[in-house]
């Protein structure tokens, strides 16, 4: 039995997140089916995140065990041959045989993406959250310079997380304009539930002018949930990179 490693890009819109559930098509489901078929095993893939519903992804990590020959090198092409257009595997590659994409240490890198214009546009609303109203980017960065670091973000956590601590490391977050798209990137070594979202809706809140930069301090402070902003959309959000090391 062999171990491999898939790295997956994807778009989340027709998907009910990564993890498979009872109400409707997962990105994880697709990949066991064609899998299994494809190797003609009964294949159960390992995802490094489970990412939320209509949520996308250019670096997704999964492993699954197989008796297959085919080099590991060699699966993508063959897999890509099955799977939907909104599904591509980017590399495929054997590991050692106890690496877990849950369990080594990481950084994940996300992005949020904001179309900030006077009308929306139909070409970015499928991969962006519309924004009307004018948004101060220095601003937003420099509220986003008090959630860099390591604390407690209960305030980010949405009431579903079941994580054991709320305490995160923020490594990097960044606010940039290019035309009419905010970008917001943001790298960690780990997120809890709806984090992401939470601190994009936050950090848009401040761009408008409803948060002051300064009272981001006082809501990671806080330790409660109702004191942040709303929870973003999830198709703005993508999974950029998870770096293990």
């Amino acid at each position: 039995m062999k171990r491999f490693k898939l790295t997956v890009a994807y778009d989340g819109t027709n998907y009910c997140g990564w993890q498979i559930q009872p109400n409707g098509i997962t990105v994880e489901e697709v990949l066991n089916t064609h899998l299994s078929e494809l190797l003609k095993e009964d294949i159960h893939i390992i995802g490094a995140s489970r990412t939320d519903s209509g949520v996308h992804a250019y670096g997704n990590v999964a492993v699954f065990d197989s008796e297959t020959r085919i080099p590991g090198e060699k699966i993508s092409y063959a897999l890509n041959q099955r799977l939907p257009k909104d599904i591509v595997i980017q590399k495929s590659e054997q590991v050692a045989d106890d690496f877990h994409p849950r369990y080594c240490d990481t950084r994940k890198t996300y992005e949020y993406q904001i179309y900030n214009a006077e009308f929306e546009n139909p070409l970015f609303s499928r991969y962006s959250h519309f924004v009307g109203r004018p948004m101060d980017i220095e601003k937003m960065q420099e509220a986003a310079s008090y959630i860099v670091g390591e604390h407690d973000f209960a305030s980010f956590c949405a009431s579903k997380g079941q994580q054991k601590t709320t305490v995160r490391e923020i490594y990097e977050l960044n606010i940039c304009r290019e035309g009419n798209l905010v970008k917001l990137r943001i790298k960690g070594n780990g997120f809890l539930y709806n984090m992401v979202r939470i601190i994009a809706g936050t950090l848009m809140h401040v761009g408008t002018g409803l948060y002051k930069p300064e009272d981001v301090k006082v809501i990671i402070e806080a330790k409660d949930r109702s004191k942040a902003g709303p929870t973003a959309p999830a198709k703005g959000l993508r999974l950029i990179e998870i770096e293990y090391f």
